[in-house]
């Protein structure tokens, strides 16, 4: 498949840390976005049990809102690893914070030797945001709220949720093509 032929595989997770060694995603979410015209194909999300809640940041819990009585049902990491590599399988991995998003997800490949299949290309909006910004007056900020403020887009509602934080990216992925 040629590269502009490639879909967006727009990732956004929710982790109980910073550090992708120590840490672990409680929370994936996903939308497959045909590169071309931003029509959805396919949209994935998934709450994560953690193995390790001992080892993580109360700080980041509570912007996800992690509740155990919530996550008391959810998926092990190998399943939903398995379900996002056949949902991203020849996609481009594409983020806000791509260092951050792609750092636990690789780890998460990884740990689970699931295989990842996506292109080895990444992309993020931070980026294109940035090379935009002679078109973007008045924005200090590329954080996911600046953006979606700037945008005029509805914010993130608390607590994140993975999949509202891949549909405000979506959004703004919207907004910046349209420049």
């Amino acid at each position: 498949m040629l590269f502009h032929q490639r879909p967006f595989a727009i990732t956004n997770i929710s982790t109980t840390g910073l550090d992708a060694q120590r840490h672990e995603i409680i929370e994936i979410g996903l939308l497959v976005v045909d590169q071309k015209n931003l029509d959805i194909i396919d949209e994935f999300e998934t709450k994560i049990y953690p193995n390790k809640i001992q080892s993580s940041n109360k700080k980041a819990l509570r912007i996800s809102g992690y509740d155990p009585d919530i996550w008391a049902n959810s998926t092990d990491l190998t399943s939903a690893m398995q379900k996002y590599a056949k949902k991203t399988k020849g996609a481009i991995f594409f983020a806000h914070n791509l260092y951050f998003d792609w750092s636990f997800i690789s780890e998460a490949f990884q740990q689970t030797e699931v295989e990842d299949e996506m292109d080895y290309h990444r992309a993020d909006l931070f980026s294109m945001a940035l090379a935009h910004s002679h078109k973007l007056p008045g924005l200090k900020k590329y954080n996911l709220a600046s953006l979606c403020e700037y945008f005029g887009i509805e914010p993130e509602p608390e607590p994140h949720r993975a999949i509202n934080g891949v549909y405000c990216e979506y959004e703004i992925l919207k907004k910046l093509r349209e420049l």
